[in-house]
């Protein structure tokens, strides 16, 4: 569990809204300039941020967030370089959670309680874990809560109600609800099968929620944010980096995104 994730998540309830949780890779469009591209987010007003660790193989993730990942990859990102920019935001942000997305295999190598200490000197609020069975986190979660860090796993409309139950279980910090089946991308509609995924998981825990998968839009942010605790986005905010003619035109472009669904998750 992680304090400073549970009181951020519990005041953006407590002003009747869902949070922003803001996505973007490290490395990305630089390696020193991940740190810059993050900061646009919280500017803009992300209330969360999750910072991710690119991965030659990555199968949750999209082709928008794949290209990103290349991007950071033929920049030379290293695991180190992932702490290093959640060292710079959380110094610079010290009320802001930051979190880790990751597959496990590279946690795996690093060293799960090497991984979980580091990330923790380093500021870090916890990891996601989207492709770590809960029934093969033991050792990781041992490590997570001797160090105060929360452990967010995923949910798919295609898990059935006993294996929400055993997912929410072992989570802490919030529950990460995929609202479309399939992998990561803007999409123009955010999926149907959200609200009643949302519905069942809160039938199994009191963590709170949140809808990620396919959120681009104000519009978009403020009907997930009618039924979920928290709204992620994550590749509309790397493709308006894409598309910018400079690395600072990019982070302009995130900033507006972010002031945009920051007002949306609001209109509930």
């Amino acid at each position: 569990m992680n304090a400073q994730l549970s009181g951020v998540l519990a005041a953006a309830r407590a002003e009747n809204r869902a949070a922003l949780i803001g996505y973007l890779p490290a490395g990305f469009p630089t390696i020193p300039g991940a740190a810059q591209a993050v900061q646009a987010l919280i500017d803009g007003g992300a209330d969360v941020i999750e910072i991710g660790l690119p991965h030659s193989d990555p199968v949750l993730d999209g082709p928008t967030i794949q290209t990103a990942d290349d991007i950071a990859l033929r920049n030379g990102v290293r695991t180190k370089d992932v702490l290093e920019t959640v060292r710079q935001v959380t110094a610079a942000n010290p009320a802001v959670p930051v979190l880790v997305m990751t597959y496990w295999n590279p946690v795996d190598r690093y060293g799960a309680a090497r991984f979980a200490a580091d990330l923790a000197a380093a500021g870090g609020a916890g990891c996601i874990l989207p492709d770590l069975p809960v029934e093969e986190a033991g050792p990781w979660l041992a490590a997570a809560e001797e160090l105060g860090l929360a452990t967010v796993f995923v949910v798919a409309p295609s898990s059935r109600d006993q294996r929400l139950a055993t997912i929410t279980a072992s989570g802490t910090g919030f529950v990460y609800a995929a609202a479309v089946m399939g992998v990561t991308g803007s999409r123009n509609q955010v999926g149907e099968m959200a609200e009643d995924l949302v519905r069942r998981t809160r039938a199994t825990t009191d963590l709170p929620v949140c809808v990620g998968l396919g959120v681009s839009t104000a519009a978009q942010a403020a009907e997930v944010a009618a039924f979920a605790d928290g709204v992620i986005v994550g590749s509309a905010f790397v493709q308006r980096i894409l598309d910018a003619a400079s690395p600072e035109a990019g982070y302009a472009a995130v900033r507006e995104l972010a002031a945009e669904l920051a007002v949306g998750v609001r209109k509930r």
